[in-house]
């Protein structure tokens, strides 16, 4: 048995909650912030046979795209750190997702 561990954008885990559980997947859904843009995310628990791994993971490529998306960084006028920062866009990329796959030695539901 395998213990999937995905990140994904909070715009992405509706669908993705969804078409896991239509696929027959058990998943726990923990709400979760990240660090670069300071945004909230989804990162979800999915307990998966070893032989459905591929599938699981099919799922989550078919839903989580990568998009870019504006956003606001800060600096100085002046270039240097001070008081004076001026917002500004700078275009980043967004969804997709990170999986961490990892053996599970024991499982047990009580």
């Amino acid at each position: 048995m395998k213990l999937i561990v995905a990140i994904v954008q909070d715009e992405d885990s509706s669908r993705l909650l969804t078409s896991l559980m239509n696929k027959g997947f058990g998943v726990t859904k923990l709400a979760t912030t990240g660090g670069f843009l300071k945004a909230g995310n989804t990162t979800l628990m999915i307990g998966v046979e070893d032989e459905k791994v591929q599938e699981a993971i099919e799922a989550i490529e078919s839903v989580c795209k990568s998009r870019k998306q504006l956003t606001t960084a800060h600096t100085s006028a002046s270039g240097i750190s001070s008081s004076g920062y001026v917002p500004f866009p700078v275009e980043v990329t967004v969804g997709g997702a990170t999986l961490f796959v990892l053996s599970v030695d024991q499982f047990l539901k009580v």
